[in-house]
């Protein structure tokens, strides 16, 4: 099933593993990249020598395409970026759009350039600034979200713009590949799946409590760290949602020291980093002070095991999903289905 995504990137199959923080690591992204998809990895919570590590260690476990997830804000981006291009990674992806001169200049070194974006002008924006294709993801999404759901944002990303587009939020089988082929996509890119696989480093009494979500156990809250953020809804959720600015903000500030002191970022950089999120997203600087909550809490569910003390990024499809395949289980079944779907609609509209 090979569509302009797989021409873009050089992967078999149209499918996305997206990157996220502490979960799309060296292990999980070669298992994806081995089963065809693009794997890429996440670096927004790796200092600079853990992501050449990783980076190393992704190379050493597969010799099929993979990418990387910068921030662009980030202070040391430009690094990162002069990174990628050293060690020969296939595909930048970003989860806000990059300046047109980092575009040009991981272009020039042969870089595919793919931004996330949640709306058409952001689209229209990065397509006209180079970009190779963009993944578009809809208010189904983990994790930061917007509020337009996918099957209205994907058309009109589709119609907007000339380059691949890749559709996320949503997405958890075959049928969904289907459609979003259907609607002019490129393919798919998913998160809450493919943290629910055997591949995933995520501890299993942890995947335990995403398995027994239902449909609707997810919230919307920007009261954990000033972003809308998609979640299992939980107790630390529930009470981040009842407690006022002043009652939160200590808790930021505790999970930004212990970030700086996992990461060895000086307060400048943190400070540097938190000054230019507000200038990208236009961010009140309390909701800046409270972005320090999200590294650490997720940290502290997804790695440490204690998702009563963290947060749990999901998508609403976490309550359509009861098993954990590994990622050559899952792409293999996705595509299988994908074909079926599609020779089952074709034979209808003969």
């Amino acid at each position: 099933m090979r569509t302009p995504l797989c021409d873009l990137t050089g992967v078999r199959h149209p499918v996305v593993q997206t990157g996220m923080g502490w979960v799309a690591g060296p292990s999980l992204v070669s298992a994806t990249a081995n089963a065809g998809g693009l794997g890429v990895l996440a670096s927004a919570t790796m200092t600079l020598p853990q992501l050449t590590d990783a980076v190393r260690e992704v190379k050493e476990r597969t010799g099929e395409p993979f990418g990387v997830n910068l921030r662009a804000d980030a202070g040391d981006a430009e690094e990162r970026v002069d990174l990628l291009i050293r060690e020969g990674v296939k595909v930048a992806s970003f989860a806000l759009a990059p300046s047109q001169r980092l575009i040009g200049k991981l272009k020039d070194a042969g870089v595919v350039v793919i931004p996330s974006i949640g709306a058409r002008r952001h689209a229209e924006k990065v397509a006209a600034w180079g970009a190779d294709a963009v993944l578009v993801q809809g208010g189904e999404g983990g994790g930061h979200t917007g509020a337009v759901a996918t099957t209205l944002l994907l058309p009109q990303v589709v119609d907007a713009v000339d380059i691949p587009v890749i559709a996320a939020g949503g997405f958890f089988d075959g049928r969904g590949l289907a459609a979003a082929l259907c609607y002019g996509a490129a393919g798919v890119a998913m998160g809450t799946r493919f943290l629910l696989t055997t591949d995933s480093r995520v501890p299993d009494d942890v995947k335990g409590s995403y398995l027994e979500a239902q449909v609707g156990d997810t919230v919307v809250t920007s009261k954990v760290d000033g972003l809308p953020h998609r979640m299992l809804r939980t107790d630390l959720t529930d009470s981040a949602e009842s407690q006022g600015l002043l009652r939160r903000l200590p808790r930021a500030l505790r999970q930004a020291v212990a970030f700086k002191a996992l990461t060895g970022m000086t307060w400048r950089q943190l400070v540097t980093d938190g000054l230019a999120m507000r200038k990208a997203q236009k961010l009140p600087l309390n909701r800046v002070l409270l972005a320090a909550n999200t590294p650490m809490l997720i940290k502290s569910a997804l790695v440490d095991g204690h998702p009563e003390a963290g947060v749990l990024p999901a998508g609403q499809v976490v309550g359509m999903i009861d098993e954990l395949p590994s990622c050559e289980k899952l792409i293999d079944t996705l595509i299988t289905e994908a074909r079926d779907t599609l020779r089952r609609t074709g034979a209808l509209s003969a």
